[in-house]
């Protein structure tokens, strides 16, 4: 199984970069996280937010890789425990197939993406910025895999 995450947004801060090349080199060789780089629509006064959100939308669509179970990130989204990411990981794991998470940029995400989700997940209720988003996202990736195999980085 593999892990992507697809995160509208360029140019992020060296911290951010190499926070999550930090936690992605930690996963197991089973589980790898690709981050997937979608570039965020151009704001003009020509574009209403719901445009500007299709757009990226269509990027984000044509990024996918087949066959992946998608999960949307929104801060509306459902919170889980790291637990309860572990639990549904070795779900994930048993049934197959490659999971994508889909950040959306700084207007969020198009309905349609959330719509088309298996699941809309919450790191906070907080507004994040979509860097840290990402840093969070696979360092509770590496977190639910330690849980999982039972290695002392996660602690209850």
């Amino acid at each position: 199984m593999k892990f992507f995450i697809l995160a509208v947004g360029n140019k992020m801060p060296e911290w951010v970069e190499s926070s999550f090349v930090e936690y992605a080199r930690r996963m197991p060789h089973e589980l790898p996280v690709e981050l997937l780089k979608i570039k965020p629509e151009r704001r003009s006064k020509s574009k209403n937010i719901k445009q500007v959100l299709y757009a990226e939308a269509l990027r984000i669509q044509s990024a996918l890789p087949p066959r992946c179970r998608t999960i949307a990130m929104d801060e509306r989204g459902r919170q889980w425990t790291t637990a309860k990411l572990a639990n549904s990981i070795s779900g994930w794991m048993r049934k197959g197939g490659d999971t994508a998470f889909i950040i959306g940029g700084a207007d969020g995400l198009d309905s349609g993406i959330k719509k088309s989700a298996e699941e809309i997940l919450a790191l906070s209720a907080l507004t994040l910025p979509h860097s840290l988003a990402r840093v969070l996202l696979v360092e509770q990736l590496y977190r639910s895999v330690s849980l999982i195999r039972k290695h002392p980085y996660h602690r209850e």
